[in-house]
C-alpha cells in the first residue's frame, strides 16, 4: 500500500477485533484502527477519524451493519464498507451486497479479509477513475454542444451577413454597368474585374456553408429524382462562362425508386458540373459533359466524364484533400472535391478518378440505394 490505512472497526468484542488486527498485521498490511460499538461513537468517528476502510459486524446491542452502512452513504464516505460477521444466510449476505456493501468474511474464515480489503480498495480506486473519467467526458460534451451553437452562428452569419451584402455590392456593380454613360471601355475592365472578384469570394462562402452543412446536419434519406437532380443543376450553373459552349450528354436509367440524401447530392453534382465547366479544354472544338447514370435495387453507379484539361498522374492521390488546387486556373479555395468527397463517405458511397493531361477526367461514383427507407416526401418529381 502506498499510504498506512486508516480502518474503522465496528465490533463490540474485543477479542474479535483483536483477531482483526492480527490477520491484518500477518498479512503485512500497514494500518492504523480505531474501534466503535455504539452509533454515537460511529458518527463521530467518521468525521473525526476519517476512515479508508470500515469493518462492520452485523449484530451490535442497539446497531446493526444495515443502518451503519446507510449512514456512510449519507455522509459521502467513499471508501469499501466490508461486512465482518459470524454465521449469516447467502440471502442476507447477497442483500447487502445489493444495498451498497463492497464484500462480506465470515469471522471463521479471516484469513480472506486482507485480500477483500486490498480489493476492495482497487474496485472503489477504478470506480473513482470512472467517475472523473465520465464528469470529463461530459464537461467535454457540454464545450461541444457550446462550440456547436457557436458554429451554427458563424454558419448564419455566413450565410446572411455576408452573402447579403456581398450581392448588394454585385447588385451596384451591375446598376453601374448599366448607368456608365462615358462608354471607357478600362471602366468596363474594373467592373468585369469586380464582378468576378465578387463571384469568386461567394463561391468561397458557399463552399464553407456546403463543408458546414455536410460535416455537422444528418444524413436525411428521401426519394431522389436523379435525372430531374441534374437537369436542375445546368440549369443553376448556366451563368458559367463557358457553359453554353459544352455539350452536356446525360443518360440515366431508373427503372428502380432511388433513396439519398438530395441536399448532399446536389452539393456532388454541382461540383462536378461546374469543375467539368470551368475546366474545359479550349483546344477541343467539340466539348462536352457526360453523365451516365444506372439505379439497381442496392446502389447508383454514376459516371462523370469530360473531354476537358484533365488532371496529372502525379497530382491524382491529392484532389480530395481539403485547400489542394490542382491547376493555376483555380480560382476557389481549394474545397470543391474536398467537399465532393466528404459528402459520398457520409452517403457511405464511393468515387474514383481518371485523368490525364489535356485528356479530361472521369469520375466514378457509387452511391448505396437506400430503398428500405419509406418515401417521406419527394424530393422533386420527374
Amino acid at each position: 500500500m502506498e499510504k498506512k490505512l486508516k480502518i474503522l472497526m465496528l465490533e463490540d468484542r474485543e477479542e474479535d477485533a483483536g483477531l482483526i488486527n492480527r490477520m491484518l498485521m500477518k498479512d503485512g498490511i500497514e494500518f492504523t484502527s480505531h474501534n466503535v460499538d455504539t452509533r454515537d461513537e460511529f458518527v463521530k468517528a467518521l468525521d473525526a477519524f476519517v476512515p479508508d476502510v470500515i469493518l462492520s459486524d452485523h449484530a451490535l446491542p442497539q446497531f446493526n451493519s444495515l443502518e451503519a452502512l446507510k449512514i456512510c452513504q449519507q455522509s459521502g464516505f467513499k471508501g469499501p464498507f466490508i461486512l465482518v460477521t459470524g454465521t449469516v444466510s447467502e440471502e442476507f449476505a447477497v442483500s447487502c451486497l445489493k444495498q451498497g456493501a463492497d464484500d462480506y468474511v465470515l469471522k471463521s474464515n479471516l484469513a480472506r479479509l486482507p485480500s477483500a480489503i486490498l480489493n476492495s480498495l482497487r474496485q472503489r480506486q477504478m470506480e473513482l477513475k470512472r467517475r472523473k473519467a465520465e464528469s470529463a467526458l461530459r464537461k467535454q460534451n457540454h464545450e461541444l454542444v457550446k462550440i456547436n451553437k457557436e458554429l451554427d452562428s458563424f454558419v448564419y452569419s455566413v450565410s446572411h451577413n455576408l452573402r447579403a451584402p456581398l450581392m448588394s455590392v454585385l447588385g451596384l456593380v451591375q446598376l453601374a454597368k448599366m448607368n456608365d454613360n462615358n462608354g471607357e471601355a478600362i471602366y468596363d475592365t474594373y467592373f468585369d474585374k469586380i464582378e468576378q472578384s465578387i463571384h469568386r469570394l461567394d463561391n468561397t462562402l458557399k463552399e464553407i456553408l456546403d463543408y458546414s452543412r455536410n460535416a455537422r446536419s444528418e444524413v436525411k434519406i428521401e426519394r431522389v429524382y436523379l435525372k430531374k437532380l441534374i437537369e436542375d443543376m445546368f440549369e443553376r450553373l448556366h451563368y458559367m462562362e463557358g457553359s453554353d459552349k459544352i455539350e452536356k450528354i446525360v443518360s440515366v436509367e431508373e427503372h428502380i425508386p432511388f433513396y439519398s440524401d438530395p441536399q448532399r447530392l446536389s452539393v456532388i453534382f454541382n461540383n462536378l458540373i461546374s469543375n467539368a465547366i470551368k475546366y474545359r479544354s479550349s483546344r477541343e472544338a467539340n466539348q462536352y459533359i457526360r453523365i451516365v447514370v444506372t439505379v439497381d435495387e442496392t446502389e447508383a453507379r454514376v459516371n462523370f466524364e469530360d473531354n476537358g484539361i484533365g488532371i496529372p498522374q502525379e497530382l491524382q492521390t491529392r484532389i480530395f484533400d481539403m485547400f489542394f488546387r490542382a491547376t493555376e486556373l483555380s480560382e476557389g479555395a481549394g474545397l470543391g472535391l474536398y467537399i465532393v468527397k466528404e459528402a459520398i463517405d457520409k452517403l457511405h458511397g464511393v468515387i474514383n478518378v481518371e485523368s490525364a493531361s489535356r485528356r479530361g477526367t472521369a469520375f466514378h461514383l457509387t452511391i448505396p440505394n437506400h430503398q428500405e427507407v419509406k418515401e417521406t416526401e419527394p424530393a422533386q418529381k420527374a
